[in-house]
């Protein structure tokens, strides 16, 4: 009795509909880093959404199951969102190799290992350092106002970023292929994105230091019997520059290997003694 949800071309040929593409995806970005571990990464994660493919793929051959799920176990690591493409492209040759074509075990694999480290690097170029930072910028600038607005605009633009990104990166890998992906590493689309994307990073991130960094100096010295503020000779000089010092030295401490909470020790006792000082406010 023939399976309706099974589109048959002919008697071996069987298409995968675009509700296992959506399983498949919903499990990858679900459950992509479940079971994390250093022997295989990702490996089991990756594995498990393609669980919905294989199935379909072969519904009645389980030795032609289990050798499916062994090629997808094995080394994986990549950013999970813009990473979906590879679970797509991994699809689409899987439908390829069980309808006839010659696609040797290696070649899925060795897709996988090659996209997995430049999609990597992109993904979380955009999503780590710039998309996460301009989120929690406005975020945090609101929660700090008492807005209940903060933490939901976090979680929400998060989320369909997460959701939206992946989803679409996923099907696009079905549709197009491997060829098409190297295709857009190779043009300059990717870089100017990600230029973009830094530049409105850093407006945000400049705004929060001097919103967010109160630290002033309430010396004052007299000339010609004039008083004259420290801190406003320093803000004709650039607006905010010691909370931009303070924010490029622990910026320089980092990058050097110092630990956070060394640095926190640190500020804590420069800002104590010098507001005992009168040097700092």
């Amino acid at each position: 009795m023939e399976d309706k949800n099974m589109v048959i071309q002919d008697k071996n040929t069987i298409k995968l509909e675009k509700k296992d593409l959506k399983k498949s995806w919903l499990l990858w970005v679900t459950f992509g880093q479940a079971c994390y571990n250093y022997e295989r990464m990702q490996g089991l994660g990756f594995c498990h959404s393609m669980k919905p493919i294989i199935e379909r793929l072969y519904p009645n051959d389980k030795q032609g199951r289990k050798e499916a799920m062994k090629r997808h176990l094995t080394y994986y690591n990549t950013e999970n969102n813009w990473g979906a493409s590879i679970a797509g492209i991994a699809a689409s040759m899987e439908e390829e190799k069980r309808n006839g074509a010659d696609i040797p075990d290696e070649s899925i694999n060795g897709v996988k290992t090659a996209l997995m480290g430049p999609l990597a690097g992109i993904g979380d170029t955009i999503t780590q350092s710039l998309v996460k930072t301009i989120l929690l910028g406005i975020g945090i600038e609101l929660a700090l106002k008492g807005s209940i607005l903060g933490p939901l605009i976090f979680l929400i633009g998060l989320s369909i970023y997460t959701l939206g990104v992946s989803y679409y990166s996923y099907f696009f890998g079905y549709r197009s292929g491997k060829a098409s992906i190297i295709k857009i590493l190779g043009s300059g689309i990717i870089r100017e994105v990600t230029e973009a994307l830094g530049v409105l990073g850093m407006m945000v991130l400049g705004a929060l230091i001097v919103t967010n960094i109160g630290v002033t100096t309430p010396l004052t010295f007299v000339v010609s019997d004039m008083t004259v503020s420290m801190q406003g000779v320093l803000d004709s000089i650039l607006p905010s520059l010691i909370p931009l010092t303070l924010f490029l030295l622990t910026y320089y401490l980092v990058n050097k290997g110092m630990k956070p909470i060394k640095i926190i020790g640190i500020m804590f006792v420069v800002g104590t003694i010098g507001s005992l000082l009168g040097i700092l406010a």
